[in-house]
């Protein structure tokens, strides 16, 4: 039944009653089903310790602050009496509107917290009770542990990390009876909405094998070499860890010196070829760039021992030897992104060790090699999670997707975990097609060997910018690597911050260039031409802090695409006739975007 015309308010809308109670029917089978598929790895004999080692390390991290707190009893005091006035405040100024008055509000929303944008929030004193009740208590736990003296960093931000997953979930906006856009939709719908977001629960459940795998996007709308990943080219080589594609190129003459992307493992190369729009590679390409990419394999048990010496010998050493075999060319740009990047550095740092040239100049997008400022990530990585990670790896023999997609949906979870819950799950509808969203759902998994490798040089011990990490009996020393750098960075990045990159930065002996991009991880690379959302900084090399270089640095529209190329370009501006795929010793075996990219986790 259609709500009243022009009357948004939860409480007059009458529902059908009969075809509610059909649908609290249906909505139970699909509980049921929901449950059956969240079990069903337990009557397998599997076992699921995830969530409860999570609990466990996030009443340890509060344990930690109550303890700082309860030492001292007069600032205890002081900070429950804050609460409790604040309280008072807001029950005299509910009061207050319940006698038709007008009350200014104890706390406000942040304008950008588009939790509780729906006007009803404001305007109806049940909801906004709620609302700044709950913005009230999670502020005020949130400088609990900002302000817990005697408390190492490393505890505090795990505390911070675990606070902000506890107060995200329970907003108000989550549940049912206390949103009322739920309410208006459920009772407008006669809760077909619930049954059709418990289909989908179950659904999404099943398809994470027992965990929920949150439905960001629909599936159904995109194909990888379809309508993804489509820029023309060929695959030209392959071993057991990666395919390398050679893109087709579309310009008469291109740049004597090809380029070659080392994308991260975590994920699939095809966020630098979203679509003919987003395409880093297309436009690559376009300047008149030889461009050749890795396509790293999903592993399997089978490359539980591939470490980090494997993919630098099989991963960018074959794809320079097979660039070399291809088009006869010796000396190489490259790109590293994300984790890829940090590969790329171990690698110039080894080559720099071995007098190996090949590498003439380095790209890092959103990369690191100091792990000391390497944000929230960092709270996965203590000794003992790494221990008991690395004992749940060498079980199966590689690392789960699904976990590593979990800890970057963690670390955004009013973006990417409840927004979703609530428009999917309570709400009912089918998330749109969202490019971008889809790739993030493609997740990788990772072989034991090579993640342990990286979790306890990188994040635990950040042995690679001190100097100690060794790979194939040599010591790296970043110092030594003395190529151009073009370093960039991104404004709101949690998970190579910019400050981390920064500072990264100063590690490397030769000449760096930092650029900083507006936006985050990936919106931040990725930002088209065509359709640039972002702007990016400049400011030389990485002298000071951040603070100090930002507050120097010139601010520049659109995207940095153009800034990077006019960098390769004058570095090595020799030309040459433009080379086909499959034309030189290496023939090609297939189109791309290859086979390894299509295997799913």
């Amino acid at each position: 039944m259609d709500k009243p015309p022009g009357d948004d308010n939860a409480s007059t809308v009458a529902p059908d009653f009969d075809e509610l109670s059909r649908n609290l029917t249906l909505l139970l089978e699909g509980a049921g089903k929901a449950t059956a598929a969240y079990l069903k790895p337990l009557t397998e004999g599997q076992s699921r310790s995830g969530f409860a080692e999570e609990a466990a390390e996030a009443v340890r991290s509060f344990g930690h602050i109550a303890e700082a707190w309860m030492t001292d009893p007069h600032k205890a005091l002081e900070a429950q009496s804050r609460l409790g006035a604040q309280f008072l405040d807001l029950w005299s100024t509910t009061l207050r509107r319940a006698q038709g008055e007008q009350a200014e509000p104890v706390v406000q929303p942040d304008p950008k917290d588009s939790r509780f944008q729906d006007p009803e929030w404001s305007e109806n004193p049940v909801f906004d009770f709620l609302k700044q009740a709950y913005l009230i208590t999670s502020r005020w736990a949130e400088g609990l542990v900002e302000h817990a003296e005697g408390v190492d960093d490393h505890t505090r931000h795990k505390a911070q990390f675990y606070l902000r997953q506890l107060a995200s979930a329970l907003s108000p906006s989550n549940f049912l009876l206390t949103n009322p856009e739920l309410l208006r939709e459920t009772l407008r719908n006669n809760g077909a909405n619930l049954v059709r977001g418990m289909e989908m629960l179950a659904e999404d459940i099943e398809a994470g094998g027992g965990e929920l795998r949150i439905r960001h996007s629909d599936p159904t709308r995109f194909k990888v070499g379809v309508n993804m990943a489509t820029t023309p080219g060929k695959v030209i080589f392959r071993n057991d860890l990666m395919e390398l594609i050679q893109y087709a190129p579309t310009t008469e003459t291109v740049l004597k010196r090809p380029l070659l992307i080392v994308p991260p493992w975590i994920n699939k190369f095809y966020i630098l070829d979203l679509n003919p729009e987003k395409s880093f590679i297309r436009w690559a390409v376009s300047q008149g760039l030889t461009v050749f990419c890795i396509s790293w394999v999903n592993p399997g048990p089978e490359h539980a021992d591939k470490g980090f010496e494997h993919y630098m010998r099989e991963g960018i050493f074959a794809a320079l030897d097979a660039i070399e075999a291809a088009i006869g060319e010796k000396k190489v740009t490259a790109i590293g992104y994300c984790v890829g990047g940090t590969l790329l550095a171990t690698t110039l740092a080894y080559m720099a060790a071995k007098k190996d040239a090949r590498i003439a100049s380095a790209t890092f997008f959103t990369a690191q090699v100091d792990f000391a400022h390497a944000g929230d990530l960092k709270i996965f990585a203590d000794k003992d999670r790494v221990s008991a990670l690395e004992a749940s790896m060498k079980r199966r023999g590689y690392l789960e997707g699904s976990h590593m997609a979990n800890a970057f949906n963690m670390l955004r979870p009013n973006d990417l975990i409840w927004p979703y819950v609530v428009n999917v799950y309570l709400k009912g509808h089918a998330p749109f097609p969202f490019d971008l969203l889809y790739w993030n759902s493609d997740s990788t998994r990772m072989p034991a060997a090579n993640h342990a490798f990286y979790l306890r040089n990188c994040y635990l011990e950040n042995r690679l910018s001190r100097g100690e990490m060794e790979i194939g009996g040599v010591r790296l020393d970043l110092k030594k690597v003395k190529i151009p750098i073009f370093n960039l960075a991104t404004k709101e990045d949690h998970i190579a911050p910019a400050r981390s990159v920064f500072v990264g930065s100063k590690a490397f002996g030769g000449p760096v260039e930092y650029v900083l991009a507006g936006s985050g991880h990936i919106a931040g690379v990725v930002n088209p031409v065509a359709k640039p959302k972002y702007q990016y900084w400049t400011n030389g090399p990485t002298e000071g802090d951040l603070n100090d270089w930002v507050a120097g640095a010139t601010e520049n529209p659109g995207t940095w695409w153009p800034y990077w190329f006019s960098w390769i370009e004058k570095q090595a501006p020799r030309k040459v006739r433009a080379r086909e795929p499959g034309g030189g010793k290496l023939p090609a075996l297939c189109d791309a975007p290859g086979t390894y990219v299509l295997v799913k986790s």
